[in-house]
């Protein structure tokens, strides 16, 4: 009796296992606290100007 019972115990751990593969969770990815204050900072519009390459690079490039 004991060994059907374990038997059968182990095979619903692998079906239960492999039904919680199947279903992904609607849990929303984490985002760390630095990065929401980086996001709410660019949402604000506190970061105006994006970076600016010198003119002298910019000359040559274009040159």
């Amino acid at each position: 009796m004991n060994r059907k019972k374990k038997i059968n115990q182990t095979l619903k751990q692998k079906a239960k296992k492999a039904n919680a593969k199947l279903h992904s969770s609607n849990k929303p990815k984490y985002v760390s606290k630095a990065e929401r204050a980086t996001q709410a900072i660019v949402a604000d519009g506190e970061v105006t100007q994006p970076f600016e390459q010198p003119a002298e690079l910019v000359a040559n490039e274009n040159a």
